[in-house]
């Protein structure tokens, strides 16, 4: 039961001793949640699954993923979701949580059992373990970071952390080091960071090029700029600079890398198809707009102003493609077990994202799966179809899960173990 202010102590010194007594009941909850998540791995190896994949390091086999380094235990697959739930977690954040106690457990037993003795925070413990894990440290290698880092591990540095891991894997693995080391120094990328998108619509991109290349790009983006001033634009040069990257890379959508470059040609060339339109740019973006709300929501889940989807459509070279509303309700039924294009539209825009507690995927990229099984004569229809990605397609197909439609976009599941959850269009909560 939550206390209310009036319950609180009433001078600053007591407020703080009782901050930290909270504090210290919180870090002994964390320890012990690692503890059950270590016990419910123990109770579910992956033989005790019928037809379930087990978790370990890649390579082991066809749905194997990292779940602990080399030494820790193998778990059943489909035992993690369960666990997850009954945390309000995703299965993504479960399988971390199993994995970090199991790391800490097995392969750092000096922070395992700082943790558990009180003196360590488990979160400062669960950042090194992830750290571990990431870096697919060898046994040796993981045993040389936990006997270096446990005296002082709750007062180290996440770059501590970090140059620790490297300076094992230096030690242990020496090729792999001089590897990794190889690979770094050409530090070359271009990243479009496309699941961070702003309110105004604007998506940050970072390179890291060649001289020349950047000398070149730097050149064409500066002429681009000035082109568009000359034809009327009032926008800062920041932004016309910007816009200039859009406009190159609409009329460049392929490289002639055969083609001999022509003798003292200038080093920014207006465009060679001068006279005939470039064609119209390949972004698609699933815009969905209401009646007298000025926000528009857009695939996945970015928001954007209406004025912003405007000036999109008004660009150059956009083709604009409308299609007509779907009405979320209309029955839906077609004789096949694929869906139609109509019907599998319709349950995307219904569900929005996969229909498991607490996944957040986006239903354009899941499965659309039967609820009630096709082969045990269920429909391919509105009502029995919904989303799934991949990983809770397969496991309502092979576990014990199962769940039905219990509203539009409404849907109640069942684990194996008899705990319930809703799920709907704002969210999950326990049955």
């Amino acid at each position: 039961m939550a206390i209310t202010t009036s319950e609180l102590p009433d001078t600053a010194s007591a407020v703080l001793a009782f901050a930290r007594s909270r504090r210290q009941v919180a870090d002994r909850a964390e320890a012990e949640l690692l503890v059950a998540a270590c016990e419910w791995a123990d109770l579910h190896p992956p033989e005790s699954v019928s037809d379930a994949a087990a978790f370990t390091m890649p390579g082991g086999g066809e749905h194997e993923e990292p779940v602990a380094g080399p030494g820790a235990p193998l778990v059943a697959e489909f035992c993690i979701p369960e666990f997850g739930a009954v945390l309000g977690l995703s299965t993504t954040a479960a399988k971390q949580l199993i994995g970090q106690a199991l790391e800490l457990r097995h392969r750092l037993p000096r922070l395992w059992r700082r943790v558990q003795a009180g003196d360590l925070p488990a979160w400062r413990a669960r950042r090194v373990a992830e750290t571990t894990i990431h870096a697919r440290l060898s046994p040796q290698g993981a045993a040389y970071v936990d006997a270096q880092l446990a005296p002082f591990a709750h007062r180290t540095t996440v770059s501590a952390v970090d140059r620790m891991v490297d300076a094992a894997i230096a030690r242990f693995e020496p090729q792999r080091a001089a590897e990794t080391a190889r690979l770094a120094a050409d530090g070359r990328h271009v990243t479009i960071e496309d699941q961070q998108v702003s309110f105004a619509g604007t998506m940050r991109v970072t390179a890291e090029l060649d001289l020349a290349d950047a000398l070149d790009f730097g050149a064409a983006i500066t002429h681009g700029a000035e082109t568009l001033k000359t034809l009327g634009s009032e926008e800062s040069l920041d932004a016309r600079r910007a816009a200039a990257v859009g406009e190159l890379a609409r009329t460049q959508l392929s490289l002639d890398l055969a083609a001999s470059p022509p003798v003292e040609e200038p080093a920014v060339q207006p465009s060679r198809n001068q006279g005939t339109p470039p064609p119209a740019r390949a972004v698609v973006l699933h815009v969905h707009l209401t009646e007298d709300d000025p926000v528009a929501r857009l695939e996945p889940g970015t928001l954007a102003t209406i004025d912003q989807v405007r000036h999109w459509c008004a660009r150059s070279h956009t083709q604009v493609v409308i299609k007509p509303v779907l009405d979320l309700n209309e029955p839906i039924v077609c004789d096949g077990y694929q869906p139609p294009p109509r019907l599998r539209e319709q349950v995307i825009l219904r569900d929005r994202i996969c229909v498991f507690p607490w996944c957040t995927r986006p239903a354009r990229g899941c499965d659309l799966d039967h609820i009630v099984p096709w082969e045990h004569g269920g429909p391919t229809s509105t009502t029995n179809l919904a989303a799934l990605c991949r990983r809770h397609h397969r496991l309502k197909t092979h576990s014990a899960w199962a769940y039905q439609r219990t509203g539009p976009a409404a849907y109640t599941w069942t684990s194996p173990h008899g705990h319930t959850y809703v799920r709907d269009d704002t969210g999950t909560e326990p049955g």
